[in-house]
């Protein structure tokens, strides 16, 4: 196994958005075998047709290619193992469910809904731990071990439904060596006979992943933690199926938890907290119901691969930012986490900032253009080289450039009152008089550099230092108190604008306070 390429996949089932969690294992999937010189395959879970959700596989394919996550082997790529949807693999498990059957490590199963419901009763009743179908039970359920052989045949002819159920040998240690967690032990008495066909012909997950993984060479199951409980039995199948000395090493992450640390992240979390959990925007085809996205929201989508990345993760080192190259370059299975990852918006936001300020300026413009043509706001290209040299490095997100720079087209409504209060008195009111004085009668350009050697100047002749009056002149600029290069801000509003908002201020802001 040690000699072979590296072969992982990515096995999500298609019964809706894509959790964070899972894009997480597939981003690890991804960077193990970019690491080791393998190769990702991706394969659709689809044998539950019950719980299949009708655009959720192309949601998938959307969302990895958005990430940057490149499949090698797949439903749109194609490959020597296909197909891969295991819907289309129907006839392939039967075929293996069949000769565990033959050899004596697997059954038919007959069982009414209602007898199993009476046998869980019964068990419970007489205060069994487990209420399971295992070596004891079924010696007394409708199964053929318990019927003739011409009895089963009978009943398979006839048409009874069934199913195919796992023998398990009740007196057997299994173990494995997790890459994540170290040696698991586990007795074979723990496990019920789980089904591994069912009535339909479709195979349940576990047989079906288990003869896949096999058959399209999977080296490496790296997985979300909640399949750990699943393990064992998926290791006695490959002893059963005689795969043993070739089965694949396992890998179970760490869980995404809740914000505050305590449970599993869900989406009402997610609803509560106001924060996406999906990779993409998702309308349920139901209800209509829209779960919010990362792209949707604004994120980019390498930073969120880094935020991803770091969730249950560490190179070892004090690096944060990795570029997906580096991500692949540092990543090992020896370095995940066995102890679960708080899921911290916070965090996410921290790294789309970081990635929007190397973002070049002519792709911030260009998304902002459509932000602003969306509010009905008409911005010149030299205004948006502006706002983005004002903002870009203040903000988490492009679209708040937006919220945050309509100050710029709207003049002041209100000012802020804590500020009126400290900051507006009648020096300042003489100094902001002055100014808009001298702004008028200036003739040279009205640049952030001149604006700024005017007011120096302003100030100087009227013996007032510009640090007593420059929060005032922000209030009547902006209606605030702090913001971001004020200089800039009044190049971008020009003279004209600059110059009627000093007006504007001084006449209504003259009313609130009483000159001594």
């Amino acid at each position: 196994m040690n000699n072979q390429p590296v072969r992982v996949r990515f096995a999500p089932s298609p019964t809706g958005p894509l959790h964070a969690g899972g894009v997480r294992t597939a981003l690890y999937n991804y960077l193990f075998a970019r690491q080791q010189g393998g190769q990702m395959l991706l394969r659709i879970e689809d044998t539950d047709q019950n719980r299949f959700v009708p655009g959720a596989e192309d949601y998938i394919l959307e969302a990895l290619s958005w990430l940057g996550i490149e499949i090698d082997e797949g439903p749109q790529q194609g490959g020597p193992h296909a197909p891969y949807k295991q819907s289309e693999r129907k006839e392939i498990y039967r075929e293996y469910a069949e000769r565990l059957v033959l050899e004596g490590k697997a059954y038919y199963a007959f069982d009414t809904p209602e007898q199993l419901d009476e046998m869980r009763k019964r068990l419970e009743a007489a205060k069994v731990a487990a209420a399971q179908y295992n070596a004891i039970t079924r010696m007394e359920m409708t199964n053929s071990l318990t019927l003739t052989v011409g009895e089963t045949k009978a009943r398979i002819e006839s048409g009874d439904p069934y199913v195919i159920r796992m023998k398990i040998s009740p007196k057997e240690e299994i173990r494995f060596n997790d890459l994540v967690r170290g040696w698991v032990v586990v007795h074979s008495s723990q496990i019920d006979d789980k089904v591994l066909l069912k009535s339909d012909g479709m195979p349940t997950y576990h047989l079906a992943n288990i003869v896949d993984d096999h058959l399209m060479g999977i080296t490496h199951v790296i997985r979300g933690e909640e399949w750990l409980p699943s393990a064992p039995l998926h290791v006695l199948l490959y002893r059963y199926l005689g795969w043993e000395s070739t089965m694949p090493q396992f890998a179970h992450l760490p869980l995404l938890l809740k914000p505050d640390g305590n449970g599993k992240l869900s989406k009402r979390d997610a609803d509560l907290g106001g924060f996406p959990i999906f990779p993409l925007e998702w309308t349920d085809p139901n209800t209509g119901d829209k779960a919010k996205g990362f792209r949707e929201e604004g994120y980019l989508p390498d930073a969120t691969a880094n935020f991803l990345a770091l969730l249950g993760w560490n190179a070892g080192t004090e690096q944060e930012i990795f570029s997906m190259e580096e991500l692949i370059r540092s990543f090992s299975l020896e370095r995940v986490h066995k102890a679960g990852a708080r899921f911290d918006i916070q965090k996410a936001n921290w790294f789309n900032q970081q990635y929007l300020k190397q973002q070049s300026d002519d792709v911030i413009i260009s998304e902002l253009r459509a932000l602003y043509l969306a509010k009905g706001l008409a911005v010149t290209d030299s205004q948006l080289s502006q706002i983005v040299l004002l903002l870009k490095d203040r903000v988490h997100f492009v679209k708040e450039i937006v919220s945050e720079s309509l100050f710029l087209f709207i003049a002041p409504e209100a000012y802020d009152p804590e500020v009126v209060l400290k900051k507006w008195n009648e020096e300042a009111v003489n100094a902001i008089s002055g100014l808009k004085t001298a702004l008028a009668e200036y003739p040279g350009d009205f640049t952030a550099h001149e604006i700024k050697e005017v007011i120096a100047a302003t100030m100087e002749s009227m013996g007032i230092k510009m640090g007593k009056v420059m929060q005032a002149l922000r209030l009547a600029v902006t209606g605030a108190g702090a913001g971001p290069d004020l200089m800039i801000i009044m190049e971008i509003l020009g003279k004209n604008e600059v110059i009627k908002r000093l007006d504007d201020a001084l006449n209504r802001l003259s009313a609130q306070i009483r000159l001594a």
